[in-house]
């Protein structure tokens, strides 16, 4: 009876594994098919967050329809931007931005600079008035009006003269303009997507591999100096347009996270469950870089953020690249896909069947759709 026993425990073990691989509902053979417009959230190729460390599993990229040509990649411009080694704040480009550093540069530099000259010719004048050889008998006063006013009054003096300028910045900051253009940030480990509900576009963002990082496979695009500065590149930017107020609505789908673009003047948490709004209005053409400022896991330093802002035509080119409409626009129809389907927008309705034709089936569209790009982390 052990005999048998041990032999069905090891026949058990040898059995096992090729049961875990075997997927749990086969794939049924169907003449109907879904076309790829229908799944706008398909998963992009894995890889571009996994673990430096191990290579990526190696997938072509989903098929998709034929879209608008893309717009030309735009090389950043060297010390706007992005980082360049410099003491103090980056370049602004947007209103808040350009506040906030002069409330920095000519205020705060300045009034820290007459203190600090203030605080050292006093230490000075006591070093000198009252030594030891000067001064050989101290002084018995425990009081002086004349200087605990002073030094009660000019503190808040100081106060008030931060709090005035400081007040009037986070008013410009949460009072923003109606908007233009509103984008959905959504941080993940380590990758941020972007939303344009207005336009019916939705993808995902992930930092380029240098062209001989050992873990980047031969169908993920290397970065190029046209793309960015290492660890800042992307494979996909968001666009937005030229002289356009543009709000985002920043959260997160697993831990904070932080969405910062310093030549934009934001830096604003990404919380799961929770939405938090920044604007920008940027009436620079160019690329800027940021990155996650919240220390979010393994991978923080490695999910950059890239802004590319061009001129309306430009955007609207890069929406139609992108398989989205203009607001006011019909959205070009897939056969046999409803316009909701093609924007990702729930359970996809078929359109009616034209004579001779198949119907495609469709499939909802998935609420996590990268939950399998990260599962090999």
């Amino acid at each position: 009876m052990k005999r048998i026993g041990w032999a069905i425990a090891l026949a058990a073990a040898w059995l096992t594994p090729a049961a875990a691989q075997a997927p749990a509902n086969p794939p049924q053979a169907t003449a109907q098919t879904t076309p790829a417009a229908a799944q706008p959230n398909a998963a992009p190729p894995a890889g571009f967050a996994q673990d430096a460390t191990k290579p990526d599993a190696a997938t072509a990229p989903p098929a998709q329809e034929p879209v608008a040509a893309a717009l030309p990649t735009v090389a950043p411009t060297p010390g706007i931007g992005e980082p360049d080694g410099r003491m103090g704040l980056q370049y602004q480009v947007t209103p808040i931005g350009r506040e906030a550093a002069a409330f920095h540069n000519h205020w705060l530099l300045l009034l820290c600079a007459i203190i600090c000259a203030v605080v050292l010719i006093l230490l000075i004048y006591a070093m000198i008035r009252f030594r030891r050889s000067a001064h050989p008998v101290p002084s018995r006063n425990s009081h002086n009006t004349a200087i605990e006013v002073t030094w009660t009054l000019v503190p808040v003096l100081i106060l008030v003269a931060i709090a005035i300028p400081s007040i009037r910045l986070l008013r410009h900051t949460y009072s923003p303009p109606p908007a233009d253009l509103t984008v959905k940030v959504t941080g993940h480990q380590w990758y941020w997507s972007y939303d344009l509900p207005d336009y019916g576009v939705s993808f995902d963002s992930y930092m380029l591999k240098e062209a001989n990082d050992p873990t980047r496979q031969k169908n993920q695009r290397a970065r190029t100096d046209a793309d960015g500065p290492p660890l800042l590149a992307v494979d996909n930017r968001l666009v937005i347009p030229q002289g356009k107020v543009v709000k985002f609505l920043v959260t997160a789908d697993d831990v904070i996270h932080s969405f910062a673009v310093p030549a934009f003047w934001i830096k604003q948490d990404a919380n799961p469950g929770q939405l938090h709004e920044a604007w920008v209005k940027v009436d620079r053409p160019g690329v800027y870089f940021g990155q996650c400022s919240e220390l979010c896991g393994a991978r923080h330093g490695f999910m950059p953020i890239s802004v590319e802002v061009v001129p309306p035509a430009e955007f609207a080119t890069w929406i139609a690249s992108k398989g989205g409409h203009m607001p006011g626009a019909k959205p070009a129809v897939v056969a046999g896909v409803s316009p909701a389907a093609q924007t990702g927008g729930g359970t996809a309705t078929p359109a009616p069947a034209v004579a001779g034709t198949a119907v495609a089936t469709t499939t909802p569209a998935p609420s996590n759709p990268n939950v399998a790009n990260r599962a090999n982390q």
